[in-house]
């Protein structure tokens, strides 16, 4: 029995789901560079959700992309949080529909009996804290996958390379 590969995915549209500590890298990792405008941020307090409409780098097709050296790919996904106590944040105004955000990371501080702390680290020092009372966090593919406007993949020149 082989391991699943990040080929194995190929055009099928990601729908994942964290509940654990260490499930939450694999959406970390997807999430990793998506942008979204401020305003496709919505915090439900009485569903106790909070929910983003983001455009994520397709990094599960990165490598096929350039072996075939097709243009990358982007999808709109939901990064969606449930049980969530509180929403905070730093260094972002989310009425200000002209801003467009980039999520750099996801990040796990646990409390007591389950509790913790969502952080979602965003590029020119903006976060989002989320209190939550158990991590529940989902990643769905809504789209089909666009080309991505860039053309190219994100970079990190600060970050060493992981193979």
């Amino acid at each position: 029995m082989n391991d699943a590969s990040f080929e194995d995915g190929k055009e099928t549209p990601l729908n994942l789901k964290a509940l654990e500590a260490d499930d939450l890298p694999v959406i970390a990792a997807l999430v990793q560079d998506a942008v979204f405008p401020a305003t496709e941020m919505r915090w439900q307090p009485r569903l106790r959700r909070f929910a983003i409409l983001l455009n994520r780098f397709r990094w599960e097709d990165r490598a096929a992309a350039e072996r075939s050296g097709r243009p990358f790919e982007r999808v709109q996904a939901v990064l969606c949080f449930d049980d969530v106590l509180k929403v905070a944040s730093n260094g972002l105004d989310p009425r200000d529909g002209d801003v467009v955000l980039s999520l750099l990371s996801l990040g796990w501080e646990p409390g007591e009996d389950g509790t913790g702390r969502l952080t979602l680290i965003l590029a020119g020092d903006g976060a989002i804290a989320l209190d939550v009372e158990c991590l529940d966090v989902t990643l769905r593919d809504v789209t089909r996958p666009y080309m991505a406007p860039s053309r190219r993949a994100p970079d990190h020149p600060d970050q060493p390379e992981i193979d």
